[in-house]
């Protein structure tokens, strides 16, 4: 059971997501172990500068460092939606030419993240995490060629129609176990949880 995303030091089996503070730490000891994502928050797009977001630059030619983001857009955020879309075409840009896959996270913005999908044409792998919406939309994600994450709130309809090979598990902030996520998923779906194994093997294939 693979923890695709989480902000807390949950142990082996996950992608622990930093802030740039939290990065910094992590990548100048040598020694460190574990597994990471990091960006810029669609809250944080306005603390962009290009001195700033070269770092990122830098840690992503670290091995430990698996995914890009969190990145996106968020109708609640204080920030102008040109600024937040200026941004998060950096990090598709860094995410393109590391060959890491994108974690995004989304509020309010679908469509315009389906279009961004649909003209720039991503060879590596974009991952909705913490997917909370309805079916229709979790529909059109699938078709456009996004994978979904689940967290402690989902909608069971948008979990049943996700296939497993695009169905990801994440704590997030939650006091949930991943365990505890992977049953409900599995139970939401009807099958074993080692029928959920997306997570592990797409780890295993970017540690190949």
């Amino acid at each position: 059971m693979f923890d695709i995303h989480t902000h807390k030091d949950s142990g082996e089996n996950c992608i622990r997501n930093l802030n740039f503070a939290e990065a910094e730490a992590q990548f100048t000891a040598a020694a460190s172990d574990g597994y990471f994502s990091v960006g810029i928050h669609p809250y944080e797009a306005g603390t962009f500068t290009l001195e700033k977001f070269s770092k990122l630059q830098h840690w992503a030619s670290d091995a430990r460092l698996l995914m890009i983001g969190e990145c996106g857009l968020d109708k609640n955020a204080d920030i102008s939606v040109e600024q937040q879309l200026y941004v998060l075409e950096q990090h598709i840009s860094l995410s393109e030419s590391v060959r890491r896959p994108l974690i995004i996270h989304c509020v309010g913005y679908f469509n315009e993240l389906l279009y961004i999908k649909k003209t720039r044409k991503p060879s590596q792998i974009w991952i909705i995490h913490g997917f909370r919406g309805k079916q229709q939309m979790a529909s059109q994600l699938l078709q456009a060629g996004f994978s979904l994450s689940f967290g402690e709130y989902f909608n069971p309809d948008s979990v049943r129609i996700t296939p497993f090979s695009k169905l990801f598990a994440e704590t997030d902030e939650s006091n949930l176990s991943i365990s505890d996520i992977y049953n409900r998923l599995a139970k939401v779906k009807g099958c074993l949880i080692t029928d959920l194994s997306a997570g592990d093997t797409f780890i295993q294939s970017l540690l190949a």
